[in-house]
């Protein structure tokens, strides 16, 4: 079971807030927080990240997530009550939106999805780097330190990290505070394992997610990387792709790598907020 949390304006539209692949929602707060005036937001992170319980490593997959989002959107109408909704999600949780669309079940009005890691297929001109992207992280994440004396040691490593020192002031302690969980052995764990971190880039590659618009159903921005700064993200190249062959509204945000609402929160959330403004969500 996910754990929601319910935070902004109860009498605004709604959005549900996710993050991507080893992440937590909260390290997202300097880009959420922009809706709290106008909006009833809804933040939650994936199974077995954060505070949720860690799932049985065969049911840590698309599939079940796809299944979680399915769920969530239910309790909080019932809980909440029933309006109109958006979905602003990232990388992993943007593909799940995406699954749960394709699918005929998506609850939300619009989508506006954050970098998705999308592999086109084999032949594109992208193909290549996007599997060799999935890999590396993969590789990178089955080696990752998992076990720490305090937060701030992770936090220091998150600071150190390309994209790191450009995040958002504070973003660092954040993302740390809630990746970690405190080891009944003493000091701090990854919440998500290391090994179900790494088999989710892999089970990305195989998704065939690359739909056209009409097949989703509902308004969609795409907002990717900046696939014109130099040694782009392979994301940033395949988000405009997809939007290009997609025929998806699309917005890059200049400078921006992968992890692009931690280093550019306030233009992350400028470009969602007019997107939703155009559409009129109600």
């Amino acid at each position: 079971m996910l754990k929601a949390r319910r935070h902004g304006n109860p009498q605004g539209p709604r959005l549900f807030v996710s993050h991507g692949n080893g992440f937590v929602i909260d390290g997202y707060f300097h880009f959420w927080r922009r809706f709290l005036a106008d909006f009833d937001v809804i933040v939650f992170d994936m199974r077995s990240h954060g505070q949720n319980p860690r799932a049985d490593p065969t049911h840590h997959d698309y599939a079940h997530m796809v299944e979680d989002l399915d769920a969530l959107c239910r309790a909080v109408a019932q809980e909440f009550g029933a309006k109109p909704a958006a979905g602003l999600f990232h990388s992993m949780s943007a593909q799940c939106a995406l699954l749960q669309a394709l699918a005929g079940r998506s609850q939300f009005e619009a989508l506006v999805l954050f970098d998705p890691p999308n592999v086109p297929a084999p032949g594109h001109p992208v193909h290549a780097a996007m599997v060799a992207y999935e890999h590396k992280l993969a590789e990178w994440a089955r080696q990752r330190r998992q076990h720490f004396d305090r937060p701030e040691e992770l936090a220091a490593e998150y600071a150190a990290t390309r994209s790191g020192r450009t995040w958002a002031e504070g973003t660092a302690a954040l993302m740390a505070g809630g990746v970690l969980q405190p080891d009944p052995g003493g000091g701090w764990a990854l919440a998500c394992p290391r090994e179900l971190e790494s088999s989710m880039y892999l089970q990305g590659i195989p998704l065939a997610l690359w739909p056209k618009r009409e097949q989703i159903g509902a308004p969609v921005l795409l907002v990717g990387a900046d696939p014109e700064r130099p040694y782009p993200a392979a994301t940033g190249l395949s988000n405009r792709a997809l939007a290009e062959e997609g025929g998806f509204d699309y917005r890059a945000i200049p400078g921006t790598s992968h992890l692009l609402q931690l280093e550019e929160p306030d233009a992350c959330a400028a470009a969602a907020l007019e997107f939703l403004r155009r559409i009129e969500l109600r």
